[in-house]
């Protein structure tokens, strides 16, 4: 895998001209995550101890802490919030928001409902055979104006243990300047990379996909160091011979390498 490096945006460059429009922004721009954590737990009971950590870890009262912190750092204002804990596990919540702050009334929400609006949810899943358990987040953070759900980017990987993520961003609709001249897209992006710090960055293994015909944006990250104790639950590295402990790495890193390719490889 090739890491693909790219200047942070606006460094050392001269702040673009902003793009007078005739009324308002109506791009919309989305950011959508999945971000995966992965265990090794081969007992049964230590599986469950790791479902039952992840489901009080990520339960919706933290993830409505979570989303409420992207609402601010975007500069983004909150209408309504909806939350809900899932038996036997997992968890899910929605934030409609809007640019300028609103007194929330329903027709107001109902008409940001497919403009601006944050949701997450948690996926906890274990397979008794490999002793692999993964949880999975998927983050959407879809907005219109100004707002640019861009700046969250950072904030969202370090809120979870993020050993692969994979990240699409797209910008959808038209604006119309002064003059009537249609704008696909108000900003110049080359890759998602650009918006994410160099010390993240150095962290893991990234890949881009990109469309800039259709402003298309994907990138993929997987973490690029393996240290087995950080992937034993309930368990330590020198519990294991090495002969085990090699089995453990190799089943670690195939679960991990198809995930980030999205296919069974092995």
């Amino acid at each position: 895998m090739v890491a693909k490096r790219i200047v942070r945006n606006g460094r050392n460059r001269r702040p673009r001209p902003k793009l007078k429009l005739r009324g308002f922004n109506n791009l919309t721009k989305t950011l959508s995550f999945n971000i995966y954590d992965v265990c090794y737990a081969k007992r049964p009971q230590a599986r469950k101890e790791y479902l039952q950590y992840i489901d009080e870890e990520y339960n919706s009262d933290r993830l409505v802490r979570i989303l409420t912190e992207v609402t601010e750092i975007i500069g983004a204002n909150v209408l309504n919030i909806s939350s809900q804990d899932y038996d036997p596990m997992g968890a899910s919540v929605t934030v409609l928001i809007a640019e300028e702050p609103v007194e929330p009334k329903s027709d107001q929400v109902l008409a940001h409902l497919d403009k601006s609006h944050l949701c997450i949810h948690t996926y906890p899943e274990t397979d008794s055979r490999s002793g692999v358990s993964t949880f999975r987040v998927d983050v959407d953070v879809s907005t219109c104006g100004r707002i640019s759900p861009l700046k969250a980017l950072n904030y969202l990987i370090d809120s979870f243990e993020s050993d692969i993520v994979l990240m699409d961003y797209r910008v959808r609709g038209f604006t119309r300047d002064i003059k009537g001249k249609k704008h696909f897209i108000d900003h110049k992006i080359h890759s998602i990379q650009q918006y994410i710090k160099r010390r993240i960055l150095h962290q893991y293994h990234c890949v881009d996909i990109n469309i800039y015909q259709e402003n298309l944006f994907h990138t993929k990250m997987l973490l690029k160091d393996f240290k087995l104790d950080n992937y034993l639950f309930a368990l330590s590295s020198a519990d294991f011979s090495d002969g085990e402990q090699q089995k453990i790495r190799a089943i670690l890193e195939q679960e991990m390498t198809e995930i980030f390719y999205s296919k069974h490889i092995f």
